[in-house]
């Protein structure tokens, strides 16, 4: 590691300086890969039981280790104690059960004429795992558990801002007794350690979740090589309420589906479509919950929302809105730190920056739709499509518009978007491929085909 792209982590709640890491560089990348080479061939050739029962006991050690690792998110990152305990027990979740899909990773037995035909799920080998700062510990983990569990090795980078939660999981995965250079953890800047990742030809896969600018970039240097890409990107989902829904319901259910982690969630449901004829009511029920959310000290057990991360992102997300914009607002507090206060925007152009790009702050903009069919092209009106909600109670309408919308993720009467039980991913610019759910660990294999004659040589 090399002093010279050393990263400086802040607390984004004080701004003040909480490590200083090394970071890689290009020989650094190489210097994994081989080690990481090594250990795989040796992790592979162990039995499926002794493999999952190591995954097991990290994940024991995890959960340990989950009050430090939480307190350690919320120092690097800024989030809540609550979303930080939550994300070191998704972390903890997500391990076990990867490992219960180790001995359950088996291929098929296809009829053919004339012999046998069977396929085998192999591992790739080294797969790198470049992981965002908005959710450092369970973003790593949905590359990380699964790659692993299928037997390949694993170089995580995390994000340049969010290293310290990463570091320390590499250091309970050896305590656990996970075989050295299986799962390492390489700090850097995008640009230096980040395209070595991408670009080495002994790495037979990224997954990569952050921008979709920069996702396209891996996409396109991962294709030199052929290699096997998983993208994560962005979104602008929408909430789409509809007059028959529960209006307190969805009024309360409504800021922290845009608000939690201060808005910096891909799943963040930013676009609020409200039916005309509930539109004016909706807005009287949302201003109090919008009002009433507590901004502050993310360690308190009380907050509900904490700072944005870094001071470009403040800026970022202050580029969008205007001081004398028409909406709600919520309160933030003042002096060190990197504070917007929750944000509703009203009297919003359907086409405007605010409307459809995806901002990553705590600011939504709520706009109103006539009928069924509005409320469908303003939904899919976006080049994202990564989640959505819907609250209405007929039935047939929520079937019909969970179908027609066009996105990854959807939930009926709520705000879920992520369970490690379920598929994950997102359409159009929103990303390729699916993470989590039962079927994760394929995405980490290559299947191969054999065919045993059973009709002996020709005569």
């Amino acid at each position: 590691m090399s002093a010279e792209y050393a990263l400086e982590v802040l607390n984004p709640a004080t701004e003040e300086v909480v490590a200083t890491v090394p970071g890689a560089t290009a020989a650094d990348v190489d210097a994994a890969v081989v080690r990481a080479t090594r250990a795989q061939a040796v992790w592979a050739a162990l039995a499926p039981g002794d493999r999952a029962r190591l995954l097991r006991r990290f994940a024991t050690a995890v959960d340990e280790h989950l009050e430090e690792l939480a307190r350690l998110e919320v120092r690097e990152a800024g989030h809540t104690l609550g979303n930080a305990r939550w994300e070191a027990g998704n972390v903890r979740d997500l391990f076990d059960y990867a490992a219960g899909g180790v001995e359950r990773l088996t291929g098929r037995q296809i009829p053919v004429p004339g012999g046998l035909d069977l396929t085998i799920l192999e591992p790739l080998g080294v797969v790198a795992v470049i992981a965002p700062w908005n959710f450092p510990m369970p973003i790593a983990a949905w590359g990380t558990a699964p790659a692993l569990a299928a037997g390949n090795a694993v170089l995580l980078k995390p994000a340049e801002t969010t290293p310290l939660t990463a570091l320390r999981l590499a250091e309970l995965a050896l305590d656990a007794g996970l075989p050295e250079g299986l799962f390492q953890v390489l700090p850097g800047h995008g640009p230096v350690a980040g395209t070595a990742l991408v670009d080495h030809p002994g790495i037979a896969k990224i997954v990569f979740t952050g921008s979709t600018a920069v996702g396209k970039q891996v996409l396109a240097r991962g294709s030199a090589l052929l290699k096997r890409v998983t993208l994560e990107l962005g979104g602008k989902s929408p909430n789409i309420v509809f007059a028959d829904a529960d209006l307190e319901a969805a009024a309360a259910a409504a800021p922290m589906a845009f608000l939690d982690n201060s808005g910096q969630d891909c799943c963040a449901r930013t676009r609020i479509l409200v039916q005309r004829t509930a539109y004016d009511r909706f807005l009287d029920l949302l201003a109090p919950a919008i009002e009433s959310v507590l901004v502050g000290d993310p360690a308190d057990e009380n907050t509900q929302m904490g700072p944005l991360i870094s001071r470009s992102q403040l800026e970022r997300v202050r580029s969008y809105v205007d001081a004398d914009a028409p909406g709600i607002r919520g309160k933030a507090p003042e002096g060190p730190g990197f504070w917007f206060p929750p944000t509703v925007l009203t009297e919003v152009d359907p086409r405007a920056r605010v409307a459809v790009e995806e901002v990553f702050g705590p600011v939504a903009v709520v706009l109103p739709f006539e009928d069924e069919a509005e409320a469908v092209a303003l939904a899919n009106a976006t080049d994202y499509g990564l989640a959505g909600s819907i609250w209405t109670r007929d039935v047939g309408r929520a079937l019909r518009v969970s179908q027609a919308v066009r996105a990854g993720n959807l939930s009926v009467n709520s705000h879920s978007s992520v369970r490690y039980w379920t598929p994950f991913g997102g359409f159009k610019q929103s990303g390729i491929g699916r993470e989590l759910g039962p079927d994760a660990l394929t995405a980490f294999t290559e299947t191969k085909n054999v065919f045993i004659s059973t009709e002996g040589p020709a005569q």
